[in-house]
């Protein structure tokens, strides 16, 4: 399996109250089977699909720390990487930590307020499939304060941007890693702004996209397992979509990348 690039996704976990509820609710809905596993820092439940890695779901240790999907970009030198972040005006929040023998991991605070994770792989370089339905395939950053955020993911990562232009007149951009051209087939990532029509105690976040075949079947099997649509489906150039909270208070979304193509 090829390393991931610098600066590009390459793993997602979710830090959950109850690790075995999470199971039954991802489980139905993506069709995910689970590989029980330790660490050094506690257990790790690995998703595959397939027959292939693609999520892990993880036990809070503490109850006041938020349930989330977390994102996690990829680096060849994770202490390079935080110290980039650093004098571009990030927070770290945790140290490089290496994981038996997987990877190291880190995690940090972007300027605006958004945490994402750092990835350097080991035996595990991250994601053995994306982009196909019951796995990762989009993540995208919601930030109130773009005139930081933007040079900050430039200075760190070095990704290249283009604004893109948007029915509804929202300010979005699309993100492609350093040396690459910045279009479709290259995006990595997307950067969106919380304005008015968000609600206002929404944080600056990190929303990971799941690839499913049903976007509109995907949803109702959220609803029967407990979660919530928060955005209801809607066709975009770029696949059906909507935006669903699990049954413990995880937000993420799910898409149907072929239906752009019908």
């Amino acid at each position: 399996m090829a390393a991931f690039a610098e600066g590009v996704p390459c793993w997602t976990d979710a830090m959950l109250a109850d690790v075995e509820a999470g199971k039954r609710f991802y489980g139905e809905l993506f069709g995910w089977s689970f590989q029980p596993g330790d660490t050094a820092y506690g257990p790790y439940e690995q998703a595959s699909h397939d027959g292939k890695t693609v999520a892990a779901l993880t036990r809070k240790p503490d109850g006041r720390l938020p349930t989330v999907w977390n994102i996690y970009f990829a680096t060849g030198d994770a202490p390079a990487a935080l110290a980039r972040i650093r004098a571009a005006g990030g927070q770290v929040i945790m140290d490089p930590r290496p994981i038996d023998g997987f990877g190291t991991m880190a995690m940090v605070v972007d300027p605006g307020g958004a945490v994402f994770g750092l990835w350097q792989g080991g035996s595990h370089p991250g994601f053995a499939q994306q982009g196909r339905p019951g796995s990762y395939a989009w993540t995208e950053l919601y930030t109130r304060d773009k005139a930081k955020v933007d040079p900050f993911y430039e200075a760190v990562f070095g990704y290249g941007q283009q604004d893109l232009d948007t029915e509804d007149g929202t300010d979005f951009a699309m993100w492609a890693p350093a040396g690459r051209p910045v279009d479709l087939a290259n995006a990595v990532a997307g950067r969106g702004v919380i304005d008015g029509s968000f609600p206002a105690e929404l944080p600056a976040h990190f929303l990971v996209y799941f690839a499913v075949q049903d976007c509109d079947s995907a949803a109702g099997t959220a609803v029967r397992l407990g979660g919530r649509v928060i955005l209801e489906p809607e066709d975009t150039p770029y696949g059906r979509f909507s935006v669903l909270v699990d049954n413990q208070g995880a937000s993420f979304a799910v898409i149907d990348l072929a239906a752009a193509e019908r």
